[in-house]
């Protein structure tokens, strides 16, 4: 028997929103996928690695969402990331050259250089760029768990309207997830950590067995939680619901005193597609021109100052180990004062954007493999472990309904539901009802273009219910292009509803929406029925 006083239990939520445009290469939202490859997925398959062959007996969950899994497994995207890192080695090349006069920054030029050329190697080479087929690997050998999500991350407390919606949602979550992973997911990341109890019983019926919740949607469940975040608790529907641990969530993700905010870390914002000279840098950003991020960055937050300092590599690994030490300590102290007044012991869930490591915080994944490696070597106070092993160990839960939440600003809905996008729900619903109608009025359908507009239609939408859209236009950041994509969904959507409904398909029109959104190649719309 284990004679840890208790656990803590890291979930990484691994999204995004499904970008696919064979008809251009001109979209530079394309590159949020190869950035996360580069800064978030690779770096954490490294580090697995590493602590796999360093012996390190480590536990992790990771989410990876449908529309992430359906865009590492597609062919276009993998040819246009090797294209990607082809043009950052030839401009971190070139940076070797231009920078030889500046000690410092030439050292991270060879730096980038190396990295990029390694990424290649590591996609093309090791994984044959299947890198699902990576993280698969960890989650055999037992030492990474990966559950599920909603089908596009749509946000179940404002579609359980209709509810067939969100048990589409689950299903194509759940289907995918067993396509690639050749098992049943025990776990969800609830889109936006959204939770309705409306959704249990889907959960249920597809045999979900627990979910991540928000801190106060367990604090303020009824009948209140004796053990408050420090276990779980069990819905009357039978769902287990692990929340967020808020102490070790402020150490992380605090903007004001949060890790990764340190000094000595690289400085997101300043990056050379900015500051280099605009003739030099035009081949590397946008098509139109637009100076944008090249991943390229050589300065160090420094402080609250426009004047940067050159990052020190070194410098960086110094404080990502101190901060490894204090969140570890916190722990011990956070479970030795908490597991006196419980009679198992406790679990504190770490729930984060798998992207806050690596692509926001540079040295998220290091700091992890440090921090892995110290819990292991360094005490005998916790254990690492995920959601399903504390659920077998300790199968006792209290009973208590979970509080309508979400994780998003102030807890509720106001993210996906405010003035700015507003408009939006009334024409994701009415599409909603529409589709349960195809799906009751075709059930029977033989005839095979027919059911090829029925489930592209389903395609489309379920992408313009991504809560990616409504959360994009919300924070003001690339909003022209989530606005065109609820647009161009919906549009898609209500034009072959149409045809479908008065027998007239337009067979070309079908085959180029299938070739821009060829998620789901396997879906049937009868998951509406």
């Amino acid at each position: 028997m284990d004679t840890y006083k208790g656990y803590v239990s890291f979930v990484l939520h691994a999204h995004l929103p499904f970008i696919h445009h064979p008809e251009s290469e001109d979209y530079l939202e394309e590159q949020w996928l190869y950035e996360a490859i580069s800064e978030t997925y690779i770096p954490l398959l490294l580090n697995f690695q590493k602590l796999v062959e360093e012996k390190v007996d480590f536990r992790i969950t990771m989410s990876m969402t449908p529309p992430l899994l359906n865009m590492l497994d597609n062919k276009l995207l993998q040819k246009r990331y090797i294209k990607y890192l082809k043009k950052h080695i030839e401009l971190a090349k070139k940076e070797i050259e231009r920078t030889k006069d500046n000690k410092k920054i030439n050292e991270l030029s060879k730096y980038y250089f190396e990295r990029y050329t390694n990424d290649l190697h590591i996609f093309k080479d090791v994984y044959n760029c299947n890198l699902i087929k990576g993280f698969k690997h960890f989650q055999d050998i037992g030492v990474l768990e990966i559950i599920t999500c909603g089908a596009t991350h749509g946000y179940f407390p404002i579609l359980y309207v209709t509810e067939q919606t969100v048990k589409a949602q689950i299903a194509v979550g759940v289907q995918t997830y067993e396509k690639y992973f050749g098992k049943k997911p025990r776990g969800i990341w609830l889109p936006e950590c959204g939770y309705v109890p409306e959704a249990d019983k889907y959960l249920k019926e597809f045999g979900i067995e627990y979910i991540i919740t928000e801190s106060h949607g367990i604090l303020y469940a009824d009948p209140t939680p004796l053990y408050g975040t420090y276990s779980p608790i069990v819905s009357p529907s039978g769902i287990t619901c692990f929340g967020r641990d808020m102490e070790s969530s402020r150490q992380v993700w605090s903007s004001i005193n949060g890790y990764p905010g340190d000094f000595n870390y690289r400085e997101f914002y300043k990056d050379i597609g900015y500051d280099a000279p605009y003739d030099y840098i035009k081949p590397y950003i946008a098509h139109n021109g637009v100076r944008v991020h090249t991943g390229i960055k050589y300065h160090r937050i420094t402080g609250k100052t426009e004047e940067k300092d050159i990052y020190n590599i070194e410098w960086a690994k110094d404080s990502a180990q101190k901060q490894a030490s204090h969140f570890m300590n916190s722990r011990i102290n956070q479970i030795n004062k908490v597991s006196t007044y419980m009679d198992k012991p406790p679990i504190i869930l770490c729930p984060y954007d798998a992207e806050l490591y690596g692509h926001w915080w540079y040295e998220g994944p290091y700091w992890l493999y440090i921090l892995f490696k110290k819990i292991y070597f360094d005490q005998n106070n916790f254990k690492l472990i995920t959601p399903s092993e504390y659920i077998d160990k300790y199968p006792e839960m209290q009973i208590s309904t979970p509080c309508r939440s979400s994780w998003g600003a102030n807890g509720y809905s106001e993210v996906w539901l405010n003035e700015t996008n507003d408009y939006v729900h009334r024409h994701l619903h009415d599409a909603g009802e529409k589709m349960v109608h195809l799906a009751h009025s075709f059930i029977n359908e033989e005839n095979s273009l027919i059911i090829r507009a029925l489930n592209q239609c389903t395609r489309e939408l379920l992408l313009a219910q991504s809560s990616d859209w409504l959360f994009i236009i919300t924070n003001g950041t690339m909003v022209d292009y989530a606005k065109k994509r609820i647009k161009d969904h919906i549009g898609r959507f209500n034009k072959l509803y149409e045809q479908i409904k008065s027998n007239n398909i337009d067979e070309e029109f079908l085959i180029s929406i299938e070739e821009k959104d060829c998620i789901f190649p396997e879906i049937d719309f009868r998951i509406y029925y």
